[in-house]
């Protein structure tokens, strides 16, 4: 059996998909790294509401993490990946927050949750930036989870320099509970995020991360880094505290990241790994054993799947990943919160497929190729 897909310059090419899935099984937790997803939101088709309503279908929601949990992987939740900022607001947030943890003690899973300032609207003051993080942060600390203090729209607006982000984010460190992570998010990822830390310049951007950081290494577990330039990671995990770890969250170089080099290594908190969930863990698994060159023969070939998913426009990645999630039988459909299925172009959409059943991610091939067809056939692609 074979499909037509869209090739280049409106084209029609035929494809066979792969007969068998590959063989992922879980197993021992992981324990050489520790490993987050940045998990996706499954959206209600059926709700009656608007694209400025975040219309959630949470028992599929929830159904996904316990996935990811049932193979070993942690769940970072209300992140940009369950399409935060970008069609889900905070008061969806905090509903998933609340229901994601309550799940993870009942399946004994790891959980982190982002912390932000997404209630704000319009101009904020500094004051401001620093109330809706300590709601947000009492919300996430009083359900048990971690916190992940994510960047901010609203500080990088008001901020007039470094200064503001050292007041503000001493003030936030110095009221944890436990050591939270730091996540510094690229205007790749979220073009709103350019100067962060107060500076364009990412070299001086980047002492200040560490500044902050240096004040409170106590309240500091680790960085989450989406800068998507390896070098960069590498030369900062490299100055890092003595244990305060690196979160890689670079999409595009994570193998060579996670295996490390004579110096280090990375963790990792990753939205590709929504849906490598299952082969990220068992390359994780090879790892543990000591055996780098086994992970870098299972995780390497992955790598072009990521970078097509993150492709510029970087931010609307998730409809990739929502896509692959439909194609694997993971949720009945193919919607997303706000309408977000249809930031991708099709010839993106078919590339996707093409590349996830070449690395055997569909646990039912014929599933995922039927599912293509009918996406096809919406698009008036004839099979």
């Amino acid at each position: 059996m074979t499909i037509r897909l869209p090739g280049p310059g409106g084209s029609l090419r035929d494809y066979t998909p792969r007969a068998e899935p590959a063989s992922f099984t879980t197993g021992a937790p992981l324990v050489s790294r520790t490993v987050f997803s940045a998990a996706h939101v499954v959206a209600d088709p059926l709700a009656d509401a608007g694209p400025d309503v975040a219309a959630v279908d949470w028992d599929a929601t929830l159904a996904f993490r316990r996935h990811l949990w049932a193979h070993g992987l942690g769940v970072a939740e209300a992140m940009d990946t369950a399409q935060r900022g970008m069609g889900l607001d905070w008061a969806g947030a905090a509903e998933l927050i609340r229901r994601s943890t309550a799940e993870a003690r009942s399946a004994g899973g790891a959980i982190a949750c982002g912390v932000g300032t997404d209630q704000l609207t319009g101009t904020a003051t500094l004051a401001e930036v620093r109330a809706a993080y300590e709601e947000q942060l009492a919300l996430v600390e009083g359900t048990g989870a971690q916190a992940i203090l994510m960047a901010s729209r609203a500080l990088a607006a008001a901020a007039s320099g470094p200064e503001d982000y050292l007041d503000v984010y001493g003030h936030l460190l110095r009221q944890a509970a436990e050591p939270v992570i730091l996540h510094w998010l690229g205007p790749m990822f979220d073009p709103a995020l350019d100067g962060y830390w107060g500076s364009p310049d990412l070299d001086a951007a980047t002492e200040t991360f560490l500044d902050v950081i240096a004040a409170h290494p106590d309240k500091v577990d680790g960085i989450k880094v989406s800068l998507l330039d390896a070098r960069r990671e590498v030369e900062l995990r490299r100055r890092l505290p003595q244990g305060v770890r690196c979160y890689t969250g670079d999409d595009y170089n994570y193998p060579e990241l996670i295996a490390g080099d004579e110096q280090g290594f990375s963790h990792a908190l990753l939205g590709i790994f929504d849906p490598l969930g299952p082969l990220a863990a068992e390359a994780v698994r090879v790892l543990d054993t000591g055996d780098t060159a086994k992970f870098r023969e299972l995780l390497d070939p992955t790598v072009e799947l990521s970078r097509h998913l993150f492709e510029k426009p970087t931010r609307f990645y998730k409809t990739g990943v929502v896509l692959l999630a439909w194609l694997a039988g993971r949720q009945s459909h193919f919607t997303m919160v706000g309408g977000l299925q249809s930031a991708r172009p099709l010839p993106h959409l078919a590339r996707a497929y093409e590349l996830a059943d070449g690395l055997g991610l569909f646990p039912d091939p014929a599933l995922a190729e039927t599912r293509m067809k009918s996406l096809l056939s919406l698009y008036g692609v004839d099979q």
